[in-house]
């Protein structure tokens, strides 16, 4: 009996195996990628950290890599002094990636300290290149140059021009440039287009959950327009709820939210398997988004098939005490305790639940 069960299985599955296609063939036969998992330094930004304290804690949470996404983070910008930096995180076991802020020139947000907004990316160009990072990630703004002169559309020529204008010190430094979708500044579908009028030889996405959530989207539905062209990450979870005036979002560690880990982990290694999922916890302080008033809609694109995906998260979503430090000195120890603990819960529950990182 179990040779005529033997030979009756292996003959169904000769038949399956002849009527199935060679792309699910191949999928049968080869296993999900493995994802790396890592951190954003400005989850830990009340803690002051440079790059060898942001190192050694990654390194302690048996990340894989380190989202260092402000200059500032780096004590020195001579070359000398960041081979170092890479050095330490070579030792550590920690691939690092880089970033800054605004390159838009006329953004709100946009300030001079690095110099014109193309000396700035041909600044951050240079950094990454010598610390090993494969892109230099910047943002455009935020949700206030959505008011601006012109709209948003304006801001998006302005960063299209600065990406282009560099093109030539990206392509020959062997990086790409990573636009993130920052604050509010830019719906997914905004943020694509920017990508692909620059140039998706040398522009991509460094996508942000948590902000997606603040252009009125699903993160989840927004990954699936900005997924195919993501090269870096800025990941959190969130909780949603309905107010009378529209609805509110509070970030949060991850498996606190909203979001199904497991299905993004899965619909990552499908569009961008070699992007790490790094985290950027940003837990703790609410934002009203009241688009039921007239007039919200004046500065947003309002397409009602993805509004109705956000309000269907806003309607299994549940409110949250917004996290207050005390004042004082006192203050400042709870902020980074409780920083702290976000971002340790965050990794841990990504390694642990989903199975994320490359390390044992």
């Amino acid at each position: 009996m179990l040779r005529r069960t033997f030979l009756k299985n292996t003959a169904v599955a000769a038949t399956a195996t002849a009527f199935a296609g060679p792309t699910l063939l191949a999928a049968a036969a080869s296993p999900a990628p493995k994802l790396a998992v890592g951190l954003d330094n400005y989850a830990l930004r009340a803690m002051g950290w440079k790059a060898p304290q942001l190192i050694d804690y990654a390194a302690s949470l048996k990340c894989d890599t380190l989202f260092i996404s402000d200059l500032d983070a780096l004590e020195s910008l001579d070359d000398p002094a960041l081979r170092l930096v890479r050095g330490r995180a070579e030792a550590a076991g920690l691939t690092l990636y880089v970033g800054s802020w605004s390159i838009c020139p006329t953004s709100k947000t946009f300030k001079k300290n690095w110099g014109t907004a193309e000396e700035h990316l041909r600044l951050g160009l240079r950094v990454a290149k010598t610390l090993g990072s494969p892109i230099f990630r910047a943002v455009l703004g935020n949700m206030e140059d959505r008011k601006s002169e012109g709209g948003i559309q304006a801001r998006i020529a302005d960063t299209v021009a600065v990406l282009k204008a560099c093109r030539a010190d990206a392509l020959k430094a062997g990086l790409k440039i990573a636009i993130e979708n920052h604050g509010g500044d830019l719906h997914s579908w905004e943020c694509r287009q920017l990508i692909e009028a620059a140039g998706t030889d040398f522009v991509g996405c460094n996508f942000d959950s948590g902000n997606a959530a603040w252009t009125l989207e699903d993160p989840m539905d927004a990954f699936e327009t900005l997924g195919p062209v993501t090269i870096c990450s800025s990941l959190r979870d969130q909780q949603i709820w309905s107010t009378p005036e529209g609805a509110a979002v509070q970030w949060t560690a991850t498996g606190d939210g909203l979001m199904d880990w497991k299905a993004l982990a899965a619909r990552w290694a499908q569009l961008c398997p070699h992007v790490p999922i790094m985290i950027e916890t940003i837990s703790g302080a609410q934002r009203a988004f009241p688009y039921q008033q007239p007039g919200f809609w004046k500065f947003y694109d309002r397409r009602p098939e993805k509004l109705a995906k956000f309000e269907a998260l806003a309607a299994r979503g549940r409110p949250l005490t917004a996290f207050k430090a005390p004042a004082g000195p006192e203050g400042r120890t709870v902020t980074q305790d409780f920083q702290k603990a976000e971002i340790s819960k965050s990794i841990a529950f990504l390694r642990r639940e989903i199975g994320l990182g490359l390390r044992s």
